[in-house]
């Protein structure tokens, strides 16, 4: 049963995984065996310490994900190192806290642009090269508001459910070519993004109340799921959110 996690042999992209979320499910891959390209605006450098120490490869890329136009010169450099890609991990995302009322069009524009057009558009760029094989695994990072609206957050609500309906839509299309598309929708984590509510004395209070495990979750919390959806132990999952967030919506 353990050889169905297995990664040794395959690659990974990463995005986001300077710190956080992204960091924790990079370093999780390479724990299972796999070589990682790590791309974010600041160079992962300290990430890709980590990975190596662990016996694997790591390329980072430095690349802001605002706009698509790198993503043909990250695919060319992965190649050029590694010469496939099994795995691509969406985790770049950013978000902005403003009442609606007051939400400005720039705000609205570049959230949806790193948030759901670059997700669009990596997942095409590695699934070319994915169909050659006939095998591919591609993890997107949804979130609790793809399927709740929020406060203050229009367009990261926007963004997250635009997530986890393109990964739904490809995977009608590329199942059937041997890619398996999936996103994970985590809870209330402990990262930069959510550091403003942790600091709310009344946020915070509220949404431990509603989590069944009493606490916010952590990278490593999204690591082994991670490595599940980037397995052959997920072959048949397609097209699946799955909610990793301490039973809050189970409340």
């Amino acid at each position: 049963m353990n050889n169905a996690f297995d990664l040794a042999g395959k690659t990974a992209i990463v995005t986001g995984s300077c710190k956080g979320l992204g960091r924790g499910m990079a370093v999780g891959l390479a724990g299972a065996g796999a070589d990682v390209v790590l791309v974010d605006r600041d160079e992962a450098t300290d990430t890709a310490k980590v990975i190596e120490s662990m016996g694997r490869k790591a390329l980072t890329i430095s690349a802001d994900l605002m706009s698509i136009e790198p993503i043909p010169s990250i695919m060319e450099n992965t190649l050029a190192t590694f010469g496939k890609v099994d795995i691509l991990i969406n985790n770049a995302g950013t978000i902005r806290r403003t009442p609606a009322i007051d939400f400005s069009e720039k705000d609205w524009d570049d959230i949806m642009a790193v948030n759901a057009k670059t997700v669009f558009f990596f997942s095409q760029a590695v699934a070319r090269d994915m169909v050659k094989r006939k095998s591919g695994k591609i993890i997107n990072i949804a979130s609790l508001l793809s399927f709740q609206g929020g406060i203050l957050v229009p367009s990261y609500a926007a963004s997250k459910g635009a997530v986890a309906q393109v990964t739904k839509a490809l995977a009608n299309e590329w199942a059937s070519l041997g890619i398996n598309i999936n996103a994970i929708a985590p809870g209330y984590m402990a990262t930069d993004n959510t550091k403003a509510l942790r600091e709310d004395a009344v946020r915070s209070k509220a949404i431990l109340d509603r989590i069944p495990a009493g606490r916010w979750g952590t990278p490593g919390d999204l690591a082994d799921v991670a490595v599940f959806l980037a397995s052959s132990a997920s072959d048949y999952i397609n097209g699946h959110i799955l909610v990793v967030d301490g039973g809050w919506m189970a409340r």
